[in-house]
């Protein structure tokens, strides 16, 4: 019995093993989206896209294709930078990203500008529907909500009745003066 679990617990190891070794960094359906690109990581959700994001600089590919002055860029990184001028190091570097991260937050996409417009387009679109509701829809208002001389009598009445006579209107109310508190 030990032994018949012992090797079921080793075959299970074997398959897992395997499996991590033969699954790759961002699923095989994606790469003719990458191109010759590098996938160099797992990116901002799994996907091998390139984004510059500040929250987030890893992308999951590289920014440029691997074409042959990349690839014996990247064949003369792997030696001392020492050796490298500063041109080959900026060139090593935007082979890999677009931007730097001064260029990244320095960038004005106008983005606000839209959001503005469609903020300013609702609110017009709203303010057009209600015009158009209460000149359509709506009826007029009655006369009970319109008239002085109705609310007077309506106050008079609540007064009269005694409604609220402790915190409500009545309340504000001298019933001996007939007068409003003062």
């Amino acid at each position: 019995m030990a032994q018949s679990l012992l090797r079921l617990g080793s075959r299970r190891a074997l398959l897992t093993s395997r499996a991590v070794q033969l699954t790759p960094v961002a699923g095989y359906h994606a790469r003719e989206k990458v191109g010759n690109r590098d996938i160099v990581g797992f990116g901002h959700n799994g996907e091998p896209t390139y984004e510059d994001r500040p929250d987030y600089p890893c992308p999951a590919v590289r920014f440029h294709e691997n074409s042959a002055d990349v690839l014996t860029m990247r064949e003369r990184e792997k030696g001392g930078w020492k050796e490298l001028s500063l041109d080959d190091k900026r060139a090593i570097y935007r082979a890999s990203f677009c931007q730097t991260f001064s260029e990244m937050q320095a960038r004005n996409t106008g983005e606000w500008k839209s959001v503005a417009a469609g903020t300013l387009l609702g609110i017009t679109l709203a303010l057009w529907l209600t015009i158009w509701m209460k000149k359509f829809v709506y009826e007029e208002m009655p006369t009970s909500a319109t008239s002085d001389v109705w609310k007077e009598k309506s106050l008079k009445r609540v007064i009269d009745q005694q409604q609220g006579i402790i915190e409500g209107l009545a309340s504000n109310w001298d019933y001996e003066k007939k007068q409003w508190k003062e």
